[in-house]
C-alpha cells in the first residue's frame, strides 16, 4: 500500500507541482509553437508522452545494467540522444503510416521531439532522482500527461486570445508570453498539495 501511494505522489506531483514546461521550463518550444489548435497540442501531447514512457522503459536499464556496470557513466547524455532520436525516427514512420493528418499536423515539430529538452530531462532526472523502474515509468507517465494538460490548456487559451481585440503592442509573441506566463503561476499554486494530502 506504501508503494501504491509513493506511486501516486510522484506521479501527481509530477503532472501538477513539477510540471516540466510550466514549472520546470522544459519543452518550451512545442508548447509555444504546436499550441495554436487543439488537434495539434493534443497530438503533440501524446506523441511527447509516448516519447518520454519509451525512452524512460529503454535509458533506465540502460543506465543501470550497461552504463553503471562499466563505469561509463560520462556517455549517459550521449546515448539517451541516441536512443530518443531513435524512438522518434520509428514513431514518425508510424505516424505517416497511420495518421497521416497528425503527421503532416506536427509536421517540422515531430522530428524536434529528439531534441525536445522534456523528453531528455525527464530520462536523466529519473536517474538522478533514484527512483526504481517503476518510479521512473510513474514520473514519466506524470511528465508526459503534465506535458499534455500545458499543450491543451494553453490551446485553449490561446484560441480565446485569437478572438480578443488585444493592444497593438502585445499582439503576437508578446501575449502569447504573458499567457504562459500566467499559466505557470497558477500551476505554482499546486506546490505542497499533493504532499499534504498523502502525507
Amino acid at each position: 500500500m506504501e508503494e501504491f501511494k509513493l506511486l501516486i505522489v510522484i506521479l501527481l506531483s509530477a503532472v501538477f507541482v513539477d510540471n516540466y514546461v510550466l514549472c520546470r521550463f522544459l519543452g518550451i518550444c512545442p508548447f509555444l509553437g504546436v499550441s495554436k489548435k487543439f488537434d495539434q497540442a493534443s497530438g503533440m501531447g501524446i506523441a511527447v508522452t509516448v516519447v518520454m514512457l519509451l525512452a524512460t522503459a529503454v535509458t533506465w536499464p540502460i543506465q543501470h545494467f550497461v552504463l553503471n556496470t562499466l563505469n561509463m557513466g560520462y556517455l549517459q547524455n550521449i546515448v539517451f540522444i541516441l536512443i530518443i532520436a531513435t524512438l522518434v525516427q520509428i514513431l514518425e514512420m508510424l505516424l505517416k503510416k497511420l495518421s497521416p493528418s497528425l503527421y503532416k499536423g506536427l509536421g517540422v515539430y515531430l522530428p524536434l521531439i529528439t531534441t525536445n529538452c522534456a523528453v531528455l530531462g525527464v530520462t536523466i532526472n529519473n536517474i538522478i532522482d533514484g527512483y526504481s523502474f517503476i518510479e521512473s515509468m510513474a514520473s514519466t507517465l506524470g511528465c508526459g500527461l503534465g506535458f499534455l494538460l500545458a499543450m491543451v490548456l494553453f490551446s485553449g487559451l490561446r484560441s480565446r486570445i485569437n478572438e480578443a481585440n488585444i493592444p497593438t503592442p502585445f499582439r503576437g509573441l508578446a501575449v502569447t508570453l504573458i499567457a504562459a506566463s500566467f499559466i505557470s503561476l497558477a500551476f505554482m499554486g499546486f506546490g505542497g498539495i499533493v504532499e499534504n494530502i498523502f502525507g
